[in-house]
């Protein structure tokens, strides 16, 4: 229908004037449109490596640090297997396993109990995945006999390969969720050797914030507070009681908790900064999946009264003095501690059976938007060294972008010269909607924050052809009514009903490919979906809603019944 109801016509131009508003800093340099009024948008599109440059990060992986988390988890499981060890319907007697220059060691205390308890733990030993592929017989851990009935125990090197791929491979990952959580910033992530990551991130001048996020592990842990603590805080030993630990607080001195974690962060689900509604300070909201929420579930229904921590890991940092200064090692190397810390203690007033809770503690909104970040990332399986930082340009060049933007507006002008020559009126009406079309595709580009890149560019050409190409549609359309004798009115309105149906049809199947592209895509094809996607959307509301609008308009302030359209 030509008719357009006021609050039609209000929504039309609401949109428009909203996109052009998102579009319209981007005529302004990045100085200028931070200075704009806090009310007006003031963000800028985001320009890609090849576009505009950025920062470039080398990280090393700590392969020592995850090397001591391998031979952690695999004394754990030593432990475990020797307490099941029953002889007579007696524990084996042993000394504690303990880490000594790369092995598990752990003394039986009589000789005859060696061998039953040799048999107990060759049940740990597994062969690695890739190594049944291959037709290998590597295993994960290798048990060998010692001196005074000792056991050694130790990762295979393979084992250790293959900890340290499924690391790295992990760690890519991760820090393209931490870098680009929506999938729109388009960073260059990419693995450099056996134990190093190269991170390319477009238009950050001050990499801080950068290597301050890709480097935290982010580890989230919730652990019951042991009851002995209190006793022991006072005594002469601060030795923690097997199964414990000792744990810095961030709100008072150590506790002693259960060593156990009731459950971890990888069984988090969803992780959002927020506020208190009772207090309004800054919390971040969490979320178990079904395990999490289940084990959740259960502790602390067994646990009513006492209280449990969130402990949150952000792995080995280097140890300075009070100057500031890195300590170093006797080998020269910068003498690392464990960040581990307790962020907040509450007591388990009533069970939580939902699954869901929030993390409070003395946190500026900032740090509850990195900490969310964080845990919705995941965690690295070890600390990131950063040992290369440096400024990239633009991989285009100068020439080239400045060529481009000469080619583009052309090709613009060209466009625009000939529907104007070969539809007249309704050629100047198709126009209007194509500039508008592009300030609606910049204003959502910029709302959003996706990063526009050469292939993005293309995306957004690609979509200019189409609406023209409606616009086409509908005036061929529209003149073959013309020819056959119906009035310019009705002419009108046929076309557009019965070009609408083909125009939808290839819309819309495009739009389902490029969906498929931004989901399974990733760098440069996710930027190319990204502006395809959104100038399909524009391109349909300007050919389909905006001329159509125009040309009622035109109708009423003319108060005519025809308009000429070149036949």
């Amino acid at each position: 229908m030509l008719y357009f109801s006021n609050w039609k016509t209000f929504s039309i131009l609401a949109v428009i004037i909203v996109g052009i508003i998102c579009a319209a800093p981007n005529v302004f340099t990045k100085k200028q449109a931070e200075s704009l009024p806090t009310w007006l948008p003031h963000k800028q599109i985001n320009l890609g490596l090849d576009l505009q440059g950025g920062s470039h990060l080398v990280l090393k992986m700590n392969t020592d640090e995850l090397l001591q988390t391998q031979l952690k988890s695999i004394r754990d499981g030593v432990n475990q297997n020797l307490r099941e060890l029953r002889i007579d319907g007696k524990i084996v007697k042993r000394s504690r396993p303990k880490i000594i220059n790369g092995q598990i060691q752990v003394r039986i205390s009589k000789p005859e109990h060696v061998a039953p308890a040799l048999t107990k733990l060759r049940e740990l030993i597994q062969p690695l995945e890739f190594s049944i592929l291959a037709g290998t017989s590597n295993n994960n851990i290798e048990i060998t006999q010692g001196e005074n009935n000792t056991i050694i125990i130790q990762p295979t090197q393979a084992a250790i390969v293959d900890r340290l791929r499924g690391a790295m491979g992990s760690a890519v990952e991760v820090m393209r969720r931490r870098v680009d959580p929506n999938g729109t910033t388009e960073p260059i992530i990419q693995q450099q050797g056996k134990d190093r990551i190269i991170v390319q991130v477009p238009g950050v001048d001050d990499p801080a914030e950068l290597k301050r996020i890709l480097g935290k592990t982010a580890r989230l842990t919730f652990q019951l507070v042991d009851p002995r603590g209190a006793q022991l805080q006072g005594g002469s030993s601060r030795r923690a009681p097997p199964g414990t630990e000792w744990v810095p607080s961030e709100q008072g001195p150590p506790e002693l908790l259960k060593a156990k974690a009731i459950v971890s962060g990888e069984e988090l689900e969803q992780a959002n900064a927020t506020n208190d509604q009772q207090t309004n300070e800054p919390v971040v909201s969490f979320r178990f999946n079904s395990t999490g929420s289940r084990n959740f579930g259960r502790v602390t229904q067994e646990n009513v009264g006492r209280p449990f921590a969130i402990v949150l890991d952000n792995g080995f940092v280097s140890e300075t003095d009070e100057n500031g200064n890195v300590v170093l090692d006797k080998d020269g190397k910068p003498k690392l501690r464990r960040d581990r810390r307790i962020i907040s203690a509450p007591v388990i007033q009533e069970p939580i059976l939902g699954g869901v809770g929030q993390i409070s503690g003395s946190f500026t909104p900032q740090q509850t938007q990195d900490l969310a970040l964080l845990l919705n990332s995941g965690s690295l399986a070890a600390s990131m060294e950063i040992i290369e930082e440096r400024s990239v340009g633009p991989s285009l060049g100068e020439d080239s972008i400045v060529a481009g933007q000469i080619a583009g507006i052309i090709g613009l002008v060209a466009v625009i010269a000939f529907i104007l020559f070969t539809y007249g009126l309704f050629g100047l009406f198709a126009n209007v909607a194509l500039i508008v079309n592009i300030a609606l595709i910049v204003g959502l580009l910029s709302l959003t924050q996706a990063t526009l890149t050469l292939p993005g560019i293309a995306g957004i050409v690609l979509t200019i052809g189409m609406a023209v190409d409606a616009n086409v549609l509908i005036y061929e359309r529209i003149r073959e009514e013309i020819r056959a004798g119906k009035s310019t009115i009705s002419a009108i309105e046929t076309g557009y009903n019965r070009a609408s149906s083909t125009i939808l049809d290839a819309n819309i199947t495009t739009l389902i490919a490029a969906i498929v592209l931004y989901f399974l895509g990733s760098g440069p094809i996710s930027g190319f979906a990204v502006t395809l996607a959104f100038g399909i959307m524009t391109s349909v509301f300007t050919s389909f809603v905006f001329t159509r609008f125009i040309i009622s308009f035109w109708l009423r302030m003319q108060r005519t019944r025809t308009i000429e359209i070149p036949i």
